[in-house]
């Protein structure tokens, strides 16, 4: 199943760079071709990115990754889904430094 973070990274990455090949791409996340691959077709398949060819003097055929209208709009709601989730992760962070700092006595620490 392709989390709702690797679906935002995708997304993103391929907004800022549409012609980037899926090898680019595993390289970039460090993960591999076919799992960029699944995710790419993951996408695909609910609409919210379409592939188009283009010819490149590299390779005879490549992809350019496009967002959709539809993929527009879940990029948004997922941007705001994950910031969510960080802002509550950092809220805890910073309590438990705090707690950490209280139980040591150290607020040299900043």
């Amino acid at each position: 199943m392709l989390s709702d973070e690797m679906r935002l990274k995708l997304m993103r990455l391929l907004e800022a760079n549409p012609m980037m090949s899926q090898r680019d791409v595993a390289r970039e996340f460090g993960i591999s071709l076919g799992k960029v691959n699944y995710c790419v077709q993951a996408l695909m398949q609910k609409g919210w990115i379409k592939a188009s060819h283009f010819s490149n003097s590299r390779n005879k055929f490549a992809y350019r990754y496009l967002l959709t209208p539809r993929g527009i709009e879940e990029k948004a709601l997922l941007t705001v889904r994950f910031l969510r989730i960080k802002m509550r992760e950092y809220e805890t962070l910073r309590a438990e430094i705090e707690q950490l700092r209280r139980e040591s006595g150290h607020r040299a620490l900043r």
